[in-house]
């Protein structure tokens, strides 16, 4: 009995069934005319000389305006004495004269530069940021 159980190498339910190549089933439906295949974008050849590029050639789509806006735009507000009657312009330029007097030594840990130096920064930033989304978006019809 058990190498006539060894011998068969049938299972039943799976006679008919081909286990080693599924096949390939494609979708259709009333909507579609022709079956839906998928497509890898990056080996799509387009007029970019054959190469895939995520984005546009000029992606950051740069303008001079937003620049000098963005710099006048931050630089304005940054100025005005609200910090114990100076401004934080006056205060970051203040604290590069301190550390630059004692030259070859840079700043402390716990130098007053560092904390002039990130508000400051940061405020242009988020100046310049603001103002190439709001001067692109206008330019470009958004709002």
């Amino acid at each position: 009995m058990a190498a006539r159980m060894a011998t068969t190498s049938t299972v039943v339910g799976l006679v008919s069934s081909s286990l080693s190549s599924p096949k390939r089933t494609s979708l259709n439906s009333g909507f579609l005319t022709s079956p839906v295949t998928a497509r890898n974008p990056l080996r799509i050849a387009q007029a970019s000389g054959g190469k895939f590029t995520c984005f546009e050639r000029d992606w950051l789509r740069r303008d001079l305006n937003v620049i000098g806006f963005g710099l006048i735009g931050w630089l304005a507000p940054s100025s005005i004495p609200a910090i114990n009657g100076k401004s934080l312009t006056g205060l970051f330029f203040e604290s590069i004269g301190t550390e630059l007097s004692h030259f070859p030594t840079g700043p402390g840990v716990t130098s007053q530069f560092w904390l002039w130096m990130v508000c400051w920064h940061l405020g242009l930033f988020l100046c310049l940021t603001f103002g190439q989304i709001g001067f692109k978006g206008r330019t470009e019809k958004y709002f």
